[in-house]
């Protein structure tokens, strides 16, 4: 049983930059997917980043490409979103997510397994 848990996120003005942290227990020998993902109030859930695991292999919703930066730390078993450059639309309750892969050339951006509790960004104009 894979256990998520987010830190970080927080107030920031438009333009300005934030890191959210998973921390990340009960992992296998499985190869994993870690990704982050987004719920605006009365919205559904989208896509923001994933890693995987091994290889470090990545990718984005092109709504924040050049602008977030996903990685992950063997060491901690943390993995992070780093933001920049945020905007209002970015506002959000930000949730980490995982799931097992067999293929790790494909980076998942759907069907995940575990989830954490979430952390709120809010980018104020």
């Amino acid at each position: 049983q894979v256990q998520l848990v987010e830190s970080g996120g927080g107030v920031v003005q438009a333009g300005g930059s934030l890191r959210v942290s998973c921390a990340v227990s009960g992992r296998t020998d499985s190869d994993y997917a870690m990704g982050w993902f987004r719920q605006a109030p009365g919205e559904e859930r989208d896509f923001v980043a994933a890693i995987i695991w091994s290889d470090g292999g990545t990718g984005y919703a092109d709504s924040v490409k050049g602008r977030f930066t996903i990685s992950r730390d063997n060491a901690k078993n943390t993995v992070d979103l780093q933001m920049s450059s945020l905007k209002p639309e970015d506002t959000a309750l930000y949730y980490c997510a995982a799931r097992i892969i067999v293929y790790p050339g494909y980076v998942p951006k759907s069907a995940y397994t575990w989830w954490g509790q979430g952390a709120q960004v809010t980018v104020s104009s």
